[in-house]
C-alpha cells in the first residue's frame, strides 16, 4: 500500500497530536498552547487540522479495507 502526500502529512500531522497529548497526560505541558497561546485562534486552527487529519485517515484507511476485501 503506497501513500499519497496527502496521506502522509495528515499522518505526521496526526502523530504531533499524539505526541502533545502525550505531553499533556505525562507532564501536563500543553507544547501547542505554549507556541500559539492558549485559547488562541491559531491553537484552535491546529488542533481542528489535526481532528481532520484524524478523521481522514480513519476515513481513508476503511475505504481502502473495503477495497482489498
Amino acid at each position: 500500500m503506497k501513500m499519497k502526500a496527502i496521506d502522509w502529512i495528515f499522518f505526521i500531522l496526526l502523530v504531533v497530536g499524539g505526541l502533545n497529548w502525550g505531553l499533556v497526560g505525562i507532564a501536563d505541558f500543553d507544547l501547542v498552547a505554549t507556541i500559539f497561546g492558549e485559547g488562541s485562534a491559531l491553537a484552535r486552527i491546529v488542533y481542528s487540522v489535526v481532528g481532520i487529519s484524524a478523521v481522514y485517515l480513519v476515513v481513508s484507511a476503511s475505504m481502502k479495507g473495503k477495497q482489498q476485501a
